[in-house]
């Protein structure tokens, strides 16, 4: 008896665990061949709330509500999306969540092995990336459907002993549909996936210990809500806005679930006429209820977002939004003075993570902590969105001037996003510090790390005042911050002759030494790429025009003489000499 139970454990979290990871697997392939263009795509859809439910409705079904709202709430907190702008993507990730289910419901166990080959070898084998990545998310189906394969073959001989449980998660009664609803929301907000639990309903339909509509359906409804659980975690340490949209999640599911409950004789008369099949059933119902609540709610998204704004109020000013706007882009000099104050805006946030990372390193807190984390993926969203807009510009009518000086703000836009990797690392080094306990340092080693912080924050805040396009000549601004940052080569200098000086007099231990080089290596690395900045503003075109500020050019530019296909073979010749004569 103890073996069988053992078996049924373990076959039963086994295939769930494989069932999780198969929808992930899947989940990242189909993000990661649709690409980048899903955030161009989603700027531009999100200024109709109709054109917003389509698009969240796609992004749902590829990645899950859950990581789909994460994805907003970053989108939020990097100032690229608004509040309002995020609710019809929102409500419509649930819709896509569902459409997940409904593949899901479909029997095709029977072809999940030979998914598994086709999958793997497609990842492995392929070079061309949209193959790749569906061959990922092929892995990932085959891998789902093995998943529910052991799960409803674990199940299938000890369905008996799941009879004094279902009873008390049937919604044949209401005290059962409620409590079935309550579990299903719990174990949702534990696994953090509601396809999986969707999935485990439907794998002990598969073993015969779940028979009638009125077993699944509150698990359905309660997975719905638990599913809210990743948002809310995600939305940790980000913006209050952000947080919003997590609330806004949360609020909608909740009324979704109410609104299902209260319908639950209307949809257990009407939703085994949609299908023979009860897993059809379950995945037919689920769809069904979460478009009519999504399109009941998307002419109240006002409502959600000041239910929103009541339970999260702002304690804090709300930090500024993206200046980029497609709408700029026929306004070339008007677009690059808004990249100018895009790439102010985002030093503004690496310059807040270098300060909360000073603070981490004398004190640790994990909400300062995801923040530093959180800002750092805000730099990267930033990153990919100004590489978008860039090239789009390009399409327009540019000056020579202006060809190269947005070659420089994507330069810069670069050393960004490496400022911003490096500070993260300072809080990583930090926390490796403290489990450290023989790598703690003195006071007097503590004051000269301060000391290079210091100097480090001072530069960052004279770049955020030479990106001001305001500035009437950013040449000036660029050389001082050139000369500042000699200055603190020569306190790092000093910093570390001090710092071998007690390695040599074992005033601190080894591990603390390697640490604290560790550190002086992202400050100069920082510096390094502000350096590279003041370069970039530094050449003689990186200026602006201001009568060109209001000047509308040409939707098409010009015809460029393209040269002709080069003859490989003429290079690799002259390489391969090259190297024989090397």
């Amino acid at each position: 008896m103890n073996g069988s139970i053992t078996e049924l454990v373990f076959g039963l979290l086994g295939g769930l665990a494989l069932f999780i990871f198969g929808m992930r697997t899947m989940s990242a392939g189909l993000s990661s061949a649709v690409g980048d263009g899903m955030r161009t795509l989603l700027g531009k859809a999100t200024r109709n709330r109709l054109a917003g439910l389509g698009l969240g409705t796609v992004i749902g079904g590829l990645i899950q509500s859950s990581a789909s709202v994460v994805l907003f709430i970053g989108f939020i907190n990097a100032g690229l999306m608004t509040l309002t702008q995020s609710i019809g993507p929102i409500l419509g990730a649930n819709i896509g969540t569902t459409l997940s289910v409904q593949l899901i419901s479909f029997k095709l166990s029977d072809y999940c092995l030979p998914a598994i080959f086709v999958g793997l070898m497609l990842n492995m084998v392929s070079r061309n990336r949209k193959l790749k990545y569906g061959g990922q998310a092929v892995l990932g189906f085959g891998l789902l459907f093995l998943g529910m394969v052991f799960m409803g073959d674990s199940i299938k001989p000890h369905r008996e002993m799941f009879e004094p449980l279902l009873m008390h998660i049937n919604g044949k009664t209401p005290g059962g549909l409620i409590t079935g609803t309550l579990v299903a929301a719990l174990i949702t907000g534990v696994v953090q996936s509601s396809g999986a639990v969707i999935g485990m309903g439907f794998a002990m339909i598969s073993a015969g210990a779940i028979t009638e509509f009125e077993g699944i359906y509150p698990i359905i409804i309660g997975a719905n809500v638990g599913t809210c659980v990743t948002g809310l975690l995600g939305s940790i340490g980000t913006t209050v806005d952000a947080q919003r949209a997590a609330i806004v999640h949360l609020v909608f599911n909740l009324i979704s679930t109410t609104l299902a409950i209260a319908a639950s004789p209307l949809f257990y008369k009407y939703a085994p006429l949609t299908s023979g099949d009860l897993i059809r059933q379950a995945a037919n119902a689920d769809t069904i209820k979460m478009a009519i609540t999504a399109l009941m709610m998307l002419p109240l998204a006002p409502l959600l977002m000041n239910i929103a704004v009541k339970l999260v109020p702002a304690k804090t000013e709300q930090p500024e939004s993206s200046f980029l706007d497609d709408q700029l882009l026929n306004r070339p000099e008007q677009a690059i003075f808004a990249c100018l104050r895009e790439l102010q805006r985002t030093t503004r946030i690496c310059a807040r993570s270098l300060r909360l990372a000073a603070e981490e390193f004398i004190q640790h807190d994990p909400k300062r902590a995801k923040l530093i984390k959180v800002n750092e993926q805000s730099v990267n969203a930033i990153k990919a969105t100004m590489r978008d807009f860039l090239a789009s510009l390009t399409h327009q009518y540019l000056s020579k001037r202006q060809s190269i000086l947005i070659g420089h703000i994507d330069r810069c836009m670069s050393d960004l996003e490496r400022v911003g990797d490096h500070i993260e690392n300072l809080s990583n080094i930090a926390k490796r510090q403290r489990s450290i306990a023989t790598a703690r340092f003195s006071p007097e080693v503590i004051e000269d790390w301060l000391s290079i912080h210091r100097a480090v924050d001072h530069l960052l805040e004279k770049v955020i005042a030479s990106l001001d396009p305001e500035t009437a000549n950013f040449q000036e601004v660029a050389k001082e911050i050139i000369d500042l940052r000699e200055q603190y080569t020569q306190t790092a200098i000093t910093v570390r002759n001090a710092h071998y000086q007690r390695l040599e007099e074992k005033e601190i231990t080894p591990i603390a030494g390697l640490l604290f080089n560790d550190y002086l290596s992202n400050f100069w690395r920082i510096t390094k790429h502000i350096k590279n900045i003041a370069l970039a503003e530094q050449h003689p075109q990186f200026w602006l025009k201001r009568e060109k500020l209001s000047k509308v050019m040409s939707a098409e530019a010009p015809g460029y003489t393209l040269p002709d296909t080069i003859n490989p073979n003429d290079y690799l010749d002259k390489l391969q000499s090259d190297n024989y004569r090397l």
